[in-house]
């Protein structure tokens, strides 16, 4: 028999179940993608994180850091210089997802060797079965 689940409240968050959390918190397309730059990298500034991620916006790198910051997922630092200067983290909250996100590569890894790789035009390659995709270059090889 299946049972409904019940509306919780968390963190300022509304969810059903704690896979519904869970996304509400690291999902999205941006960021698994901080998160796991943060956790190979270490700490980064945010200008060292665009680079990694040409393609996000400033307005959504600052929306992205600011709400895991508030979910207790990374740590922000500000140094007090001018100009100033602000490094990104993983706390220990955030680093315990990192099992989670590797899991979630090779998978993706299977995906792409299931049904083949089509280069994008920015210097990955364009035959089917290639190993590289943007999220491997967005991310690091696990």
């Amino acid at each position: 028999m299946v049972t409904a689940c019940t509306l919780k409240h968390c963190a300022g968050k509304e969810y059903y179940c704690a896979l519904e959390l869970t996304l509400q918190v690291i999902g999205g397309k941006w960021k698994p993608i901080i998160l796991w730059r943060l956790g190979q990298d270490g700490t980064l500034r945010f200008s060292e994180l665009r680079r990694i991620m040409p393609n996000i916006t400033q307005k959504m790198l600052t929306q992205q850091l600011r709400e895991l910051e508030s979910d207790g997922v990374l740590h922000r630092e500000v140094y007090p210089q001018v100009p100033p200067r602000v490094e990104y983290s993983l706390t220990e909250l955030g680093r315990s997802v990192l099992p989670v996100l590797s899991e979630m590569c090779k998978w993706g890894h299977a995906f792409e060797a299931n049904h083949g790789t089509v280069g994008t035009g920015r210097g990955a390659p364009a035959a089917t079965g290639a190993t590289g995709d943007d999220l491997d270059m967005a991310v690091g090889e696990v």
